[in-house]
């Protein structure tokens, strides 16, 4: 659980710290598209020299965007299995026994899956690494204004998802304790069937539950005791305002995209 890093910051003074959290958020949704338009390797080398050029400019310590990975390496492993023995196309070889067949496209499609998964990873912990929540809400609600127009609460939906957003790590924590504390009371959560397992997950449950109703009942004491009323009205003590930053941002972005088009276009690797 100490392994989940989403939601995480980490206060810096790089480039990618000084954006604006507005060109941050629409360079995070251009990077997810162009991650699922890639179909092939050459697109993903590009990818790959991106995602390197955003760990070295952020100076945040390596280790932690791969530390994410751990979460869902059995999603990954999951995944890459499916395309690998579901995908039809000339048989590769022929797993005795089972009869499941691995193809060439099998592997290309298991491949490119895991690629899309890890950079999509490491791609978003770069938004919360270098953006604190505080101004992560600002940049949501700018970008969810318009939307206000046909009744959409902005303020509160961007409220929402970035307290959501900080609290992943924080319940991560609490039930890596609670779990220790189980653990020295003789509780046994590896061994027994899957049943006996998801029994004795209970013990780690309700006390995580309670202790979230409690961090919520005092989160919002404390935003009604500094007079919090929704977002009618308010006004922010730092103004979002754009830099040459978020020009080279903007400018890296395109590149990208023209390059991942080319690939797509003209490679067959």
């Amino acid at each position: 659980m100490m392994d989940i890093t989403i939601g995480q910051f980490f206060p810096g003074d790089s480039i990618i710290h000084r954006m604006d959290p507005r060109t941050k958020i629409l360079f995070t949704m251009l990077y997810m598209i162009v991650i699922f338009l890639v179909n092939n390797f050459a697109g993903f080398a590009v990818i790959f020299l991106f995602i390197l050029a955003v760990i070295v400019s952020s100076r945040v310590p390596v280790k932690y965007y791969f530390k994410g990975l751990k979460t869902i390496l059995i999603l990954m492993l999951f995944t890459a299995l499916f395309n690998l023995f579901l995908t039809p196309g000339n048989t590769i070889y022929t797993l005795p026994y089972l009869g499941w067949t691995i193809s060439d496209s099998g592997i290309r499609f298991a491949a490119f899956m895991l690629f899309r998964l890890t950079f999509l990873l490491i791609g978003t912990s770069a938004l919360t690494f270098t953006t604190s929540p505080v101004v992560l809400t600002d940049g949501l609600e700018y970008l969810m204004r318009p939307f206000s127009k046909i009744g959409v609460p902005a303020h509160e939906i961007a409220m929402m998802m970035t307290i959501a957003l900080r609290f992943i790590p924080t319940f991560a924590e609490e039930t890596d304790r609670i779990k220790k504390a189980q653990s020295a009371r003789g509780a046994d959560f590896e061994s027994g069937s899957i049943l006996k397992r998801a029994k004795a997950m209970v013990p780690i449950l309700v006390p995580l539950f309670v202790g979230a109703f409690r961090r919520a009942d005092d989160l919002a004491i404390a935003m009604e005791a500094r007079c919090y009323r929704g977002g009618e009205g308010r006004t922010s003590l730092k103004q979002l305002s754009f830099s040459y930053a978020d020009i080279y941002g903007l400018a890296s972005a395109a590149i990208i995209l023209t390059a991942v088009i080319i690939c797509n276009i003209y490679s067959h690797f």
